[in-house]
């Protein structure tokens, strides 16, 4: 199986829900502290760049490859991605399970502006810090909708390709 966590920019609640998945945070609801979240791997390290390009994460307890992807405003990306994924599956019979799960309705205000301000205009003084309370008020969402992730992915459905869009996790 392959998740792939996707959003608009795949550097902050992407990072952070690969590194629950990946049991590189506490799993738990509480609030991370804001070391925790910086030490996140690619947690606000993107750029412009990276935009559309799988970013590996690491495999997870039961073996399976978890990758992030940053998407902009693009609606297209992860239906594109999915006809691709079919396409491949059917000429090389491969039996591989993708789940693409929406990170976005996981993101507070104050995350937006704090990464408009820090990757956009390079203004991190102000930005980081939003970020991180951010990060504070989402992380929560962020926990339930890895584990929601995990659970759909788990059940047995003839679907080879999964697309949660999703919903904040309470």
């Amino acid at each position: 199986m392959i998740y792939i966590y996707n959003d608009y920019g795949g550097t902050h609640t992407t990072s952070l829900a690969a590194a629950y998945h990946l049991k590189q945070l506490p799993q738990s609801e509480r609030k991370l502290t804001p070391e925790e979240i910086m030490n996140v791997n690619y947690f606000n390290q993107l750029t412009k760049k990276d935009f559309g390009k799988l970013i590996f994460h690491g495999i997870d307890e039961d073996g399976h490859s978890v990758y992030t992807i940053g998407r902009k405003r693009n609606k297209l990306v992860v239906p594109a991605l999915k006809e691709l994924t079919l396409l491949l599956q059917n000429r090389f019979q491969i039996n591989e399970k993708f789940v693409f799960s929406n990170t976005s309705p996981t993101v507070p205000m104050v995350m937006s502006i704090g990464g408009f301000l820090s990757r956009g205009l390079k203004i991190d003084s102000i930005g980081v810090p939003l970020l991180l309370k951010g990060a504070q008020q989402c992380c929560d969402n962020i926990y339930r909708l890895v584990e929601n992730t995990k659970q759909v992915a788990k059940n047995p459905t003839n679907e080879n390709v999964i697309i949660l869009e999703n919903e904040i996790y309470k």
